[in-house]
């Protein structure tokens, strides 16, 4: 497979719910549209906070298919194929290719945990990458898995051919310098939150997936922008102005934040699909005061 180069900001994109529950596609579509006005890298189609736990293989296709339709010709791809099985990944990812996804990120398996040692994940992302079209990334993500892919094993996994990055959500620092030390400079190494976005890029990172990107595209790519320039007092003013709207909707409002914050600042977010709820309007509140505080609202 060719390798690719990630480099820039790159949404989770929500996905919007009408609040009978059904996916609304529209407002996608919507999102796109005034994403691709913004200083984008691509898109993650299928990430966690696209709520994909809760999407339906049909709903997920369409998904696919609706942001490769929508996309402009120089943006990346990349869906969100993981599922527990190995065989069910392959068969997704390869149904994301056919549908024009660039690459694919593969989600730890996680369900049996105690059984996801270093041999069982070398061997899982493996015959992943030996079976599927296109390239895969592996999906580190311990805040939701409970699994954290050890640099021993991403040193192995980084030398197939068809594993050409991995996005790393965890946010601990010390680990994503373990993980450059072992691997290629060719590997795409992504962080995988805006509060590690500043400190990654001093070690070297080029490429993000952040839930941020949702609702604030160019000011996560403006630290990046002003960090390559040279102004690094520039770069970190913003990521520090940033780090309590990103708070907000990774950790203390979660996904329904981070809908709410898009509805606020022009994109469409749309309702949660259950069993996650809506904010509270006391909820909204906080979240528009933080908004304000960092003068995006």
């Amino acid at each position: 497979m060719a390798y690719f180069e990630i480099k820039g900001v790159i949404p989770p994109m929500i996905t919007p719910f009408k609040e009978s529950g059904e996916v609304d596609y529209e407002k996608h579509v919507k999102n796109m549209e005034k994403w691709n006005e913004a200083d984008l890298a691509g898109y993650l189609v299928l990430g966690s906070n696209s709520e994909t736990v809760y999407l339906t293989e049909e709903e997920k296709l369409k998904l696919i298919e609706l942001t490769v339709k929508n996309n402009p010709k120089d943006r990346i791809i990349l869906a969100g194929t993981g599922l527990e099985s190995t065989k069910a990944t392959i068969e997704l990812t390869n149904k994301a290719s056919d549908l024009g996804a660039d690459a694919a990120l593969i989600l730890t398996p996680n369900y049996y945990g105690g059984k996801m040692t270093d041999e069982a994940l070398i061997n899982y992302f493996t015959e992943v990458a030996d079976n599927t079209r296109i390239p895969i990334l592996i999906y580190n993500v311990t805040k939701f898995t409970h699994i954290n892919i050890s640099p021993k094993a991403v040193e192995v996994l980084s030398k197939h051919p068809n594993i050409i990055g991995m996005k790393d959500s965890s946010g601990n620092m010390p680990q994503m310098v373990e993980f450059i030390r072992v691997v290629d400079k060719e590997f795409n190494l992504l962080v995988g939150t805006a509060s590690a976005w500043y400190p990654a890029l001093t070690l070297g990172v080029k490429g993000s997936i952040m839930a941020l990107a949702n609702c604030c595209p160019n000011e996560c790519a403006l630290v990046q922008k002003y960090f390559d320039e040279g102004n690094w007092e520039k770069a970190r003013e913003v990521y520090v102005r940033m780090y309590p709207v990103n708070k907000a909707v990774t950790g203390t409002f979660g996904i329904a934040g981070l809908k709410h914050t898009c509805d606020k600042l022009g994109f469409e977010g749309g309702f949660t699909r259950k069993p996650l709820l809506n904010l509270k309007e006391e909820e909204k509140e906080k979240v528009e005061e933080i908004l304000k505080k960092a003068q995006v609202l």
